[in-house]
């Protein structure tokens, strides 16, 4: 897809594994997926300097069910991408440089009970249905 991100890391799942769910894009998620990689996380990847880590990209119908998605989650499409965060420090600096930087549809800071902590960012093809949306909850943590 681009120098440091391929399409195994946006369909690989362990969910999808342990159910035996087929979570093979179609070629227009490809190219969503292709879109995405090439006008944020390829261009966020070379101003960190170090690898980005993607914990959730492309999910299928059912597994997108199976890890409780919302129905119109974008992931559906592969127009989004979960990137895990190494630290909280650096994810504000990487939310910071998407925001102030890079095209996008959404851009949310998430996590989770355990105490994970990623960024939810999308993008459309279309760029005039992009809708520069940020959500800055949870930032304060």
């Amino acid at each position: 897809m681009t120098e440091h991100f391929k399409l195994e890391e946006f369909i690989r799942s362990s969910t999808a594994q342990q159910l035996g769910i087929d979570n093979t894009p179609s070629e227009e998620v490809i190219l969503n997926l292709r879109n995405l990689c090439e006008k944020v996380l390829e261009p966020l990847r070379q101003w960190y300097g170090k690898p980005i880590s993607i914990s959730s990209g492309y999910r299928c119908p059912a597994l997108n069910r199976a890890v409780g998605g919302v129905t119109k989650s974008q992931h559906l499409k592969g127009e989004a991408a979960d990137i895990r965060l190494p630290s909280i420090a650096i994810g504000r600096k990487m939310l910071e440089y998407i925001v102030f930087h890079l095209p996008y549809d959404q851009v949310i800071w998430e996590h989770n009970t355990d105490g994970l902590y990623w960024i939810h960012v999308s993008l459309k093809r279309d760029p005039r249905k992009n809708r520069l949306h940020y959500i800055p909850y949870l930032l304060k943590a």
